[in-house]
């Protein structure tokens, strides 16, 4: 039986951080996550499907905002280190906070593996010999992925003292493509259309599958709740007012960039936001902007290898995961979580790989959103199951998170079958291995 939360039955005394995080800190984790998480590729990644990005768009952003209210409600009343895996072990139990936990790694590591991937498109369109071949490209990423980690075994403190400076690198180049490149953008290229050909709902759910992975990272302030100051008032306001700046600057870039360059030559594109850059201002603009996306991404990639150590580590605290996972001091990182999430990145990295660096940042995308939306809706369903305590004095959890549970069944589903039969198997996995975990723990008790 899990224990209420709000009587510390189960909370370990924290240790307080030295430099706890403020609203602002706050903010800018949720916005560089959000924006590190794959936008740089995912033009090129919505090309076959033309104006209908913009269906997908408009769903995933009205899901992303509801899903917002959803965690800064359920972070307001229960300020839990661990995010969406504390709120549907709170709401559920052990059972499914451990599959929660297991299902939210997964899509950490995933999406490590599809910003590795993004920043190595970044990096060829400086040096293209990196990414010739798609081995060369799959080595970059690994280079990318395995620095980030050397940084992560190292020092928690420099991810964080950075978060700040990564977010304006990210978002300044962003706002300039938007208004330089505003008046070059081809309408017709933005209307609605089914360019991949299948009906107005099958482009519809597929484009909101790919979207939702640029909002993935809205929930990034509920995961430190330990660290952050007056964590019950500042997450929430950090939490929607970062998923939708973020929002907003994403959708008109990528809509800038998918307006700017024809579909057919988005499709191939490696590094399109570096190509509208070339559209615009020449080749100096184009490899300006492919820098600025490298190390915009590899801050991403930074954040993301603290998240993926960060999760088993909050779950082994609580004895869900192996307690080897948790580090032996509060200020010490999680080096076997980090290694070993690392090492599931690399072989999904090297797995994927086929044609080019677009087709495993797709398939990883997909995979790490499918992951990450089984919490989501986990943390709406909790949110329901929870709406007492939640509501208070401002009403209407009920239909909030109602609909924040449909938009992400919705979205799940519209991952694919390929997406969707990886992540069940791998959930299948998880589920062995927390039976076998309870049968020895049973069976050491007895």
């Amino acid at each position: 039986m899990v224990a209420d939360p709000g009587s510390g039955a189960d909370q370990a005394v924290a240790t307080p951080a030295p430099r706890p995080l403020g609203l602002w800190s706050a903010i800018a984790l949720v916005v560089g996550n959000i924006i590190g998480s794959g936008l740089f590729l995912l033009p090129a990644a919505l090309a076959e499907y033309g104006g209908a990005a913009s269906i997908g768009w408009a769903w995933s952003l009205g899901g992303a905002m509801l899903l917002s209210i959803v965690f800064a409600r359920l972070a307001a009343h229960l300020p839990r280190a661990g995010g969406p895996y504390a709120y549907t072990r709170i709401a559920f139990g052990e059972v499914a906070g451990f599959l929660m936990a297991w299902s939210y790694w997964i899509s950490c590591w995933c999406g490590v593996a599809a910003i590795a991937v993004a920043a190595a498109g970044s990096l060829g369109a400086l040096f293209p010999a990196l990414i010739a071949t798609p081995w060369r490209a799959a080595g970059s990423a690994l280079v990318a992925l395995w620095l980030a980690t050397a940084v992560n075994l190292i020092d928690l403190r420099a991810v964080g003292s950075t978060q700040v400076t990564t977010v304006i690198l990210k978002v300044v180049p962003l706002l300039v493509i938007v208004l330089a490149g505003l008046p070059h953008v081809e309408p017709a290229r933005l209307v609605p259309s089914i360019d991949a050909g299948g009906s107005w709902w099958s482009a519809a759910a597929a484009t909101a599958a790919l979207t939702m992975w640029a909002f993935q990272g809205l929930e990034s302030a509920t995961i430190p709740a330990d660290q952050v100051t007056d964590a019950a008032r500042l997450i929430p306001r950090a939490t929607w007012i970062g998923t939708a700046l973020a929002g907003l600057v994403t959708i008109a870039a990528c809509s800038v960039v998918l307006g700017l360059i024809a579909p057919a030559d988005l499709r191939g594109s490696t590094a399109p936001f570096a190509d509208a850059a070339t559209l615009l201002w020449g080749s100096w603009g184009g490899r300006v902007f492919a820098a600025v996306a490298t190390i915009s991404c590899l801050g991403a990639l930074n954040g993301w290898v603290l998240v993926q150590g960060q999760i088993p580590a909050a779950a082994a605290r609580d004895g869900l995961f192996p307690a080897r996972l948790a580090p032996s001091r509060p200020d010490a990182p999680p080096r076997l979580a980090v290694l070993i999430s690392s090492g599931l990145a690399t072989a999904l990295v090297i797995a994927f790989f086929s044609s080019s660096l677009v087709s495993v940042f797709s398939a990883s995308v997909l995979l790490a959103t499918a992951a990450a939306l089984l919490p989501y809706l986990m943390s709406a369903a909790a949110a329901l199951r929870l709406r007492d305590r939640l509501d208070g004095r401002r009403r209407g959890t009920i239909p909030i998170a109602i609909g924040a549970l449909l938009y992400s069944a919705w979205a799940l589903w519209g991952t694919g079958a390929r997406a969707l039969w990886w992540f069940a198997g791998l959930m299948a996995a998880g589920a062995v291995i927390y039976s076998i975990r309870r049968a020895i723990a049973g069976r050491a008790a007895a």
